[in-house]
């Protein structure tokens, strides 16, 4: 019994330490110097062209170091240019998880968003990113004029496109 209260003590001591380790936020100069170059590797060869070649590599660097947020960018970056808004929005947001105010991963997640056709959405991400950045910042006029360039296109929609029906010779034998 008199034990109790300073075993109480020292295990809410112990569990308050043990959290805060948890909540620190790991810096990008921790992360696997291997991660880094794999995803720099990666950059080189997406700006030539070689999109698997940079996709593979990405993937290679995140599962070296799965904190690496610029290969999450970079990889969402290569799926938007393979036309997978889908794939990037969801590595997006995966670059979010680890920073929040990243203004990069904000502006193309908007752009992806755009490209799927969710420029509510999109707006809303040029509306982070204007908290960001209180001067106009080359994110935010690109991503506005995506949703600029975005609003005004055509909506293909079932509606729009009227079926023209037409009986083929098949179908007129089928009907005798």
């Amino acid at each position: 019994m008199r034990f109790v209260a300073p075993a109480v003590a020292l295990s809410l001591a112990l569990a308050t330490v043990s959290s805060v380790s948890f909540g620190k936020r790991i810096a990008d100069d921790q992360i696997n110097p291997l991660s880094m170059s794999l995803t720099k590797a990666a950059i080189t060869d997406a700006a030539a062209g070689r999109l698997e070649q940079a996709n593979d590599s990405l993937e290679t660097a995140l599962a070296v170091d799965p904190r690496n947020r610029a290969a999450y960018v970079e990889l969402a970056s290569v799926a938007r240019k393979q036309g997978l808004p889908g794939k990037a929005i969801r590595l997006y947001r995966e670059a979010l998880l680890i920073e929040p105010n990243d203004i990069i991963a904000l502006a193309g997640q908007g752009e992806a968003l755009v490209q799927k056709g969710a420029v509510t959405r999109a707006k809303e991400n040029l509306a982070r990113i204007q908290k960001i950045c209180m001067n106009a910042c080359p994110e935010q006029t690109r991503l506005a004029s995506a949703i600029e360039k975005g609003s005004t296109q055509a909506i293909v929609s079932a509606q729009a496109v009227a079926p023209t029906p037409s009986v083929s010779a098949a179908d007129e034998k089928k009907a005798d």
